[in-house]
């Protein structure tokens, strides 16, 4: 991914290394962790977001913070990649607000943390992942989590990461457009196998916009260079549903899903990448069966 002279954004808070001892906990949406606590959830038998809030009630009973935190090359090059990405969808999201006639584009916050962190949804430990939380507008990202996406499934590349990053930023896209809340409220008032189809749709949709972006970040930057693609899409294929609770059980669960099937989330990508136009991604009125 070329970001040679792009600008940083100045929506960037640095805590990694802050110290946290941690207390109520909660999450808000995204890739949510599906990487690192995804297999570990799938091998009892539950969905994602069962086990994850169920290892971080566990962790609130230690001190989880990294306060002997020192950043290596690696870590301070991730970060700038981060800045540079935030950046570029604010150049694009701006554009794209403005051109849709929905409003004036609110950039959201990017935080850095390492180990755990405080945030406007309650405090969270890095097992989460990157993760979105529209009660403070704030993207979450333990840089640590970008390694893990190589150690853990294969899945590496700076465009990969920052699939992740611009992914996060899709929700709170959905959140200016009202879509986040609204799903959420539904989701409250449904079974757990209803709601599961209704965060599958919003993840599938952030995708898209994912996509969305990437394409019109190349078309302002030329940021994307042969290979890059390649690495995203083969990021997403791995962090299916389908493709996670094989890997950790051998079979499939679907009442479980919760972020879509590789397929799925590979095909709202690139539809995203390959037309670069964030209307054309309504994952909520085709039929469940059609996305």
């Amino acid at each position: 991914m070329r970001l040679t002279g792009r600008r940083n954004s100045t929506n960037v808070s640095d805590r990694r290394g802050s110290g946290l001892s941690g207390r109520t906990l909660g999450i808000g949406g995204g890739i949510v962790g599906v990487i690192v606590a995804g297999i570990i959830t799938l091998l009892s038998g539950g969905s994602v977001g069962d086990v994850i809030g169920a290892a971080l009630g566990q962790a609130t009973q230690t001190q989880y913070a990294r306060q002997d935190y020192t950043p290596d090359a690696e870590d301070e090059r991730l970060a700038d990649l981060a800045s540079k990405v935030l950046a570029g969808t604010e150049d694009v999201w701006t554009a794209e607000f403005e051109r849709r006639g929905w409003g004036e584009y609110e950039c959201p916050k990017l935080v850095l943390y390492s180990g755990a962190i405080q945030s406007g949804c309650g405090s969270a430990t890095s097992q989460v992942g990157p993760f979105y939380c529209s009660a403070d507008q704030t993207v979450y990202i333990d840089l640590d989590f970008f390694k893990q996406m190589k150690s853990t499934i294969g899945a590496s590349g700076d465009f990969a990461y920052a699939y992740v990053i611009a992914h996060e930023v899709g929700h709170h896209v959905q959140y200016l457009l009202g879509t986040l809340d609204k799903a959420h409220s539904a989701m409250s008032r449904l079974p757990e196998r209803e709601a599961n189809k209704i965060s599958v749709r919003l993840e599938l949709q952030a995708d898209f916009y994912a996509g969305v972006w990437a394409n019109r970040d190349n078309a302002l930057f030329g940021s994307i260079e042969p290979g890059d693609v390649e690495t995203a899409v083969d990021a997403a294929s791995k962090i299916g549903d389908d493709y996670l609770q094989r890997k950790a059980t051998g079979r499939e669960m679907p009442d479980s899903f919760n972020h879509g099937r590789s397929s799925q989330r590979v095909a709202w990508l690139t539809r995203g990448i390959r037309t670069g136009d964030p209307t054309l991604g309504d994952t909520f009125t085709p039929d469940y069966s059609e996305l």
